[in-house]
């Protein structure tokens, strides 16, 4: 069988030249802002990913950016395309907007820790992020690509000794991952992209895989609502995480799509006044769209809500 290390050899992953002139020619409207570097939606929340008809939309909704999809496949890595790009930043342009992150959703069904061609995404991504200006890229670890251990019923063992979870890690998948990170961290210093790791495990967890990466160019892509809803001490790890080490805030409550409202499980004031202390000045990234049928009034009741919450203002 072979090991992910020769499939980064046999497939040429690792001398692969990054395409950073594809887009010449092209720019881009950054919007300024106080604090925080602007707010921005996940493209799924907007409506189909990868839609590039969807920018004038993010921006009738007063968002300033849209972290972009990789694809919505592994047969349709619809990013590849040159011409898409070209497109993405010309609406962009147009309509005032930042691509700001690029994400590989496909990972939770086809993870990095076991699917040797998730690793040529990644690479794909760092191209797509670099030609379209974005700071960095989201590699996601749930569903399938869920980096805890689980037991024979399927559920992930907390082993928790005081107020907050603390889950037991799959360590061959970890081991893993890990390998495969040193593998595309050249790639990603050289086209000056971050990769961001968001997952369900714990702040100190990630930190470590990142210290066995051995490179500040991985960094943590939080989560405020996955993060609470595993039970884990969102502002203690805010801090633990730091300015330096954190690339990009996804803001979402797991029981209301609308921020800030009753009954949220989030508390959004509690990780401003931390995202605040530490000098948060990257971009906060709404991954909500709003009630049926509501999505201009509540993503514009969403973007005012960060803006005055986060301080931006």
């Amino acid at each position: 069988m072979m090991n992910r290390r020769s499939f980064f050899e046999s497939a040429g992953v690792g001398l692969a030249a990054l395409q950073l002139s594809a887009m010449t020619g092209c720019s881009r409207t950054v919007l300024p802002t106080i604090g925080a570097a602007g707010v921005g939606i996940c493209d799924w929340n907007l409506g189909p990913m990868c839609d590039p008809e969807k920018i004038a939309l993010a921006r009738e909704a007063d968002l300033e950016g849209i972290q972009v999809s990789l694809g919505r496949d592994p047969e349709n890595i619809l990013l590849r395309d040159p011409e898409l790009r070209r497109l993405y930043l010309e609406q962009g342009a147009l309509n005032g907007i930042t691509f700001h992150s690029v994400a590989i959703g496909m990972l939770n069904t086809y993870p990095l820790a076991t699917e040797p061609r998730s690793a040529v995404w990644v690479v794909d991504a760092i191209e797509t992020a670099a030609a379209l200006g974005a700071s960095n890229i989201l590699l996601a670890f749930f569903g399938n690509g869920d980096l805890r251990w689980h037991d024979e019923a399927g559920d992930p063992v907390d082993e928790k000794e005081g107020e907050f979870s603390s889950f037991r890690l799959d360590d061959e998948k970890v081991a893993s991952v890990v390998d495969t990170l040193i593998q595309v961290v050249p790639r990603a210093r050289d086209a000056g992209v971050i990769i961001g790791l968001e997952n369900t495990i714990t702040a100190r967890q990630s930190l470590d895989i990142i210290e066995q990466v051995g490179s500040d160019q991985v960094q943590i892509y939080y989560d405020l609502g996955n993060s609470t809803g595993n039970g884990y001490d969102v502002p203690g790890e805010l801090r633990l995480i730091g300015n330096d080490r954190l690339c990009e805030v996804h803001l979402k409550d797991w029981n209301t799509p609308l921020l800030g409202s009753e009954g949220c499980m989030v508390d959004n004031a509690a990780a401003a006044a931390v995202l605040d202390e530490i000098g948060y000045d990257k971009w906060l990234v709404l991954e909500t769209s709003g009630r049926r049928d509501q999505f201009l009034e509540d993503t514009r009741r969403n973007v005012a809500f960060a803006r005055e919450t986060f301080r931006m203002a």
